[in-house]
């Protein structure tokens, strides 16, 4: 951590609090023109505009440009093993996911080649696609487990995900999901997987401080929405908090079951029901929305103006994962917030700031530049923020600033 005095900031744009914005309020942000912004040890210390209070300590020109929060990316696969672009000739030729699944590719491809690797070679490859997040802006990120499908394999990913907050800049946050898919191994016997989930596989994660969520894939051929409900009600008994994959391809019940039990998060959302976004309005559930995801299959996109109209926070994230989804540009996913789920640049930028922090519990140290928030920021080439949506294929990051330390796109860290 660190001190620094950032000057000469353009616009500085936020949204403001430590809660998850929904409705009319998603939109409203505070924006600050000839701002500076002053970090001690960290965190945030002061923020205004005009003459920069504060001396002492190095100071950053921000040379005119705009200034957000760090992004937050709320919904990651980040450690696998192996990639699937073997699979881009099937999806051309529209094999449906759920074919290549039943075919053996999908999930469980990844699976083999998790199982495969090392803890320590899990960890290196996440470290890299780490650093190209940060250059992309990303400063706090969500990563789930969900490629082992066994105890031991389970913990493996959680255990790499761990040693890398230990070591990159980028804060992660760990969620279990060995309710990813049904092991081959329990085809037959899918009573016996949903018990080793929450009789064994929870316990142990538990107990070994491995995870704050657990997550589980409720969808047509996965898991059920009961069988989703009795695995994140033993989460809960033992301190995880509930997310659940809902709503992806066929809506079978995943995102009333997130509003009844009060999940933090619901993700995906593609085909979400009217019943759904009702349930998750009444519960205070975020509503994590996945648009590279439908991007790169050629699916629908989720109802997110619905969602902004019902007063269901809205939030955005990659999905980086091996198959359905592999990007980890935040970048991306505003652009597509835009143009295809329409939202306001306003509401883009609370989506991958403060509401996802609320969908990984971290809304009250990141998601805003506020005082006694941490010193994550993003200086952008640009003036404003409608230049930051509007442009596409671009990384428009100029700095990264994490808890006060710098990181230029040219010159790296400071």
């Amino acid at each position: 951590m660190s001190d620094l005095l950032v000057v000469n900031i353009g616009l500085l744009a936020t949204p403001v609090g430590s809660a998850a914005k929904g409705g009319k309020a998603q939109g409203e942000i505070q924006l600050l023109h000839d701002a500076w912004l002053r970090i001690e040890d960290g965190v945030i210390a002061a923020l205004g505009t005009g003459a920069p209070e504060g001396t002492g300590c190095p100071v950053l020109d921000a040379g005119g440009r705009l200034v957000t929060p760090g992004l937050v990316d709320a919904h990651t696969h980040l450690v696998f093993g192996g990639w699937r672009q073997n699979e881009l000739a099937l999806k051309l030729h529209g094999v449906p996911y759920l074919d290549i699944l039943a075919q053996g590719g999908g999930i469980l491809s990844t699976v083999t080649a998790t199982r495969t690797a090392t803890e320590e070679e899990l960890a290196d490859k996440a470290a890299a696609a780490l650093d190209e997040m940060l250059r992309f802006g990303t400063t706090t990120c969500e990563a789930k487990s969900g490629y082992g499908l066994t105890t031991e394999e389970e913990c493996k990913q959680l255990r790499a995900i761990r040693a890398l907050n230990q070591r990159h800049p980028i804060d992660l946050v760990a969620t279990f999901m060995g309710a990813h898919a049904l092991p081959q191994a329990y085809k037959e016997n899918r009573e016996a997987y949903v018990s080793l989930v929450c009789e064994e596989m929870i316990p142990r994660v538990a107990a070994e401080q491995l995870a704050e969520f657990c997550d589980v894939f409720c969808e047509t051929g996965v898991f059920t929405a009961e069988e989703s409900r009795r695995i994140l009600e033993a989460g809960k008994r033992y301190g995880l908090r509930p997310k659940i994959h809902a709503d992806e391809i066929d809506p079978i019940g995943g995102s009333q079951l997130a509003g009844e039990i009060g999940a933090v998060s619901a993700e995906h959302l593609i085909v979400c029901p009217d019943e759904g976004i009702d349930s998750m309005a009444r519960g205070g559930t975020v509503a994590c929305l996945l648009p590279a995801t439908s991007f790169y299959l050629g699916a629908d996109y989720a109802p997110a103006r619905k969602m902004v109209k019902a007063g269901v926070p809205v939030a955005m994230a990659t999905d980086f994962n091996p198959g359905s989804c592999p990007c980890l540009n935040m970048q991306l996913v505003m652009n597509l917030g835009c143009l295809r789920y329409r939202l306001t640049p306003e509401e883009v930028l609370t989506a991958v700031t403060l509401n996802g922090a609320a969908a990984i519990g971290r809304a009250e140290a990141v998601g805003s530049l506020e005082p006694g928030k941490r010193g994550d920021l993003l200086i952008w080439e640009a003036r404003d923020l409608n230049y930051v949506c509007y442009r596409m294929g671009s990384n428009l990051v100029h700095t990264v600033v994490k808890g006060g330390k710098t990181y230029s796109n040219t010159t790296g860290a400071n």
